[in-house]
């Protein structure tokens, strides 16, 4: 059977990145492989819309995120946190670890923080040095208004600190223009890469902050990052060079089609998906969602884990299931990055086989007609 991945992260990657894996390895600190990080930065921040430089981490996403919260906040500060989901609680738990006074606006698995709710807990707590945020939450598949945010932050002396990881290069994000003092994200999402670094760029309002605190760590010591950066430019420790290479050929694909062009396909291919879906009787789990993935709430009487142990073992098709409490009641089908249109209707096609095998009442077709209609603008 043909695998066919589906899940938020990791995401299929394009031919020609897997081949720059296949190249024999260089050595990291060697003028060529400086030269493919320099370009691979400059690449960057045409994703992440900044003017800035965008640090390359040889760690997962987490890793960014424990880096940002490491650099910004000494123990004892206060952050607020906006949390809809299991990202959200990722920032929690970093932001404990590191001594942080919590404040958080949470909100039930489905919903999404509002603007008006961040600013009672802005006005509220005025002496909050940092907000933090998710772009898209993928346990649920809710998206957060974070032009929004980054207006009502930038209105006091708070960072706004943005855990993009799966967000970014799928759906809008401007870092500079929207006021994002940290932006994380990750390789294995929309930058359509195996997993293995994190990218993050620093405001010159963050750097303010960063400069006046003592160091909270040392792998994950941005400032390290920004001194390497500034002599090479380089990385200060061993990175991966072969990832950052095959980072290069996803990037050069990305800037072909275009940011503006991309975001639109995702939205394009995320309305048809979320209109297949409702037409097979189903109902999307998100009430704000983003379009890096469409969440399907299980429905009544449908074993959710034993349906997608069917999927992937009679038609190869990998979607994910819920996490913690959401295991088993919700799907998780993403069309981010290196997925297009005919990828995702025969997702939605296998779905509705394996549905109709379990007894599950619905149309033959009736998803893919509804994608159809949908994505051609009828």
């Amino acid at each position: 059977m043909k695998p066919r991945l589906f899940t938020p992260g990791p995401t299929p990657v394009p031919e020609e990145t897997l081949l720059e894996l296949a190249r024999p390895v260089m050595y990291h600190r060697a003028p060529e492989s400086k030269a493919i990080l320099a370009e691979v930065g400059e690449d960057l921040k045409y994703v992440f819309q900044t003017a800035q430089p965008v640090y390359t981490l040889t760690c997962s996403g987490t890793g960014g995120m424990e880096a940002a919260v490491a650099s910004t906040l000494a123990a004892g500060e206060k952050a607020i946190l906006c949390t809809a989901g299991r990202w959200g609680e990722r920032w929690r738990g970093i932001l404990k670890a590191f001594g942080v006074n919590v404040v958080a606006v949470e909100v039930p698995y489905g919903k999404a923080v509002t603007p008006e709710q961040l600013s009672n807990a802005l006005a509220a707590h005025p002496d909050a040095k940092a907000v933090f945020a998710t772009l898209s939450e993928t346990s649920t598949g809710v998206g957060h208004d974070i032009e929004a945010f980054g207006k009502l932050v930038a209105k006091t002396d708070a960072l706004l600190v943005v855990d993009g990881i799966s967000g970014l290069a799928a759906m809008e994000c401007r870092v500079d223009a929207w006021g994002i003092d940290v932006c994380v994200t990750g390789s294995q999402k929309a930058l359509m890469l195996p997993p293995g670094l994190a990218f993050v760029s620093v405001s010159a309002k963050a750097w303010k902050k960063i400069d006046a605190m003592p160091p909270r760590g040392f792998y994950l010591d941005l400032r390290r990052y920004r001194t390497a950066w500034v002599e090479g430019p380089d990385t200060p420790f061993t990175p991966a060079n072969t990832l950052i290479r095959a980072q290069r050929a996803s990037l050069k694909r990305l800037r072909a089609e275009g940011l503006e062009n991309l975001w639109a396909r995702h939205a394009r291919i995320a309305a048809a998906c979320r209109a297949g879906v409702k037409a097979m009787g189903l109902q999307v789990f998100a009430e704000r969602p983003n379009n890096a993935l469409t969440v399907i709430a299980v429905p009544s009487g449908v074993d959710g884990t034993a349906t997608l142990k069917r999927l992937e073992k009679n038609y190869g098709y990998k979607l994910a299931d819920g996490q913690d409490k959401l295991k088993g009641k919700i799907w998780r089908l993403s069309h981010m990055g290196y997925t297009d249109a005919f990828d995702v209707i025969g997702a939605l096609s296998a779905l509705e086989l394996v549905l109709l095998e379990s007894g599950y009442k619905l149309e033959p077709g009736a998803g893919v007609a509804a994608f159809q209609r949908v994505y051609a603008g009828k």
